[in-house]
């Protein structure tokens, strides 16, 4: 990723934590990211919403450029929460929409749930509310099955380390695309590299803890009483969190849009990053005037003026 500017902090355990700075504008748009990412869902999108907004996107506790938890127990979505905010505070910011793809979600909710009066927007693409290793593939089968995977992490980190580290990217690619994890006529060889060339280098026992405590989080609770506009995007195609929980979440928080992005896997921003950024932008630019609720389901968005259709052919 390439950004205009670069910088670190501290969080409140002294765990360095990287940020990058892209873009001007009248609006701040925080990006959030999946667990095991740091930044490859926004490849595409951050040069384009970049001529409009302020983007701030960062690199969670032991992520990307970011150090590692100094402290091991502060893994949680609460604490990925409080990390953003002394970032937040750090940079001064005014109230800022927070965009947060798969875990960046709950990350979102959970910073909004802490710091309401910070946030005047929310993006939610690909993600749901909490408990998300109890509706993988639409069962239970992961929240059962981390405990162990876990345990052996912990008892063999070496031999643990040793398969992680080893599995061929290409490899990786096909079980994804056998699994329908992503589409693959969509989902270009490169930009997988990118995303397991991260998430390869990845301490195995601090993945597992993380997608573990991830899905013992819940904000289903906080949904109804969310008074920001809020954009819910879901993937038609997406197995790591279903279609129905986004369904749900943009009918149940009081000031959200729900669109479809027909066709999508759970890495929809990568497959079809121009029909993400335009649902983004006629988003903010409608909340910007004032509005913020309209459902148009599945099919375009309402017609707003664009960049170009292409993806950028600069590496980020």
């Amino acid at each position: 990723m390439h950004y205009d500017q670069e910088g670190f902090i501290e969080a409140a355990d002294g765990t360095r934590l990287f940020f990058g700075l892209s873009g001007q504008g009248p609006r701040t748009l925080i990006l959030n990211d999946g667990v095991g990412c740091d930044g490859f869902v926004w490849r595409y999108l951050l040069p384009r919403l970049s001529q409009q907004y302020r983007l701030v996107h960062w690199h969670y506790r032991a992520h990307g450029r970011s150090g590692p938890s100094i402290d091991p127990d502060r893994l949680g979505i609460e604490d990925l929460a409080r990390d953003l905010h002394r970032l937040f505070e750090h940079l001064q910011l005014p109230r800022v929409g927070l965009l947060g793809h798969s875990m960046g979600t709950q990350v979102a909710l959970e910073f909004y749930r802490q710091f309401p009066s910070a946030v005047d927007s929310l993006v939610l693409i690909c993600g749901s509310f909490g408990r998300i290793t109890e509706t993988f593939h639409g069962s239970k089968a992961l929240a059962h099955l981390l405990p162990t995977l876990l345990e052996g992490a912990r008892a063999l980190p070496w031999a643990a380390r040793a398969l992680w580290a080893r599995l061929p990217s290409n490899l990786a690619l096909k079980l994804a695309q056998t699994s329908g994890e992503i589409d693959p006529e969509r989902f270009r060889q490169e930009d997988f590299a990118r995303y397991w060339e991260h998430a390869s280098l990845m301490e195995p026992r601090v993945f597992l803890r993380m997608l573990e405590l991830a899905g013992k989080h819940d904000a289903a609770d906080l949904l109804p009483h969310i008074d920001v506009p809020s954009l819910v995007l879901a993937g038609e195609h997406d197995t790591f969190t279903p279609m129905n929980l986004a369904e749900h979440m943009a009918a149940t928080i009081p000031a959200a849009s729900f669109e479809v992005i027909e066709g999508a896997s759970h890495a929809a921003p990568i497959e079809q990053p121009d029909r993400i950024a335009q649902a983004i932008e006629a988003f903010l630019t409608r909340t910007a005037h004032g509005g913020g609720h309209f459902r148009t389901g599945r099919g375009a968005p309402e017609a707003t003026e664009s960049q170009s259709g292409s993806r950028p052919d600069e590496a980020m």
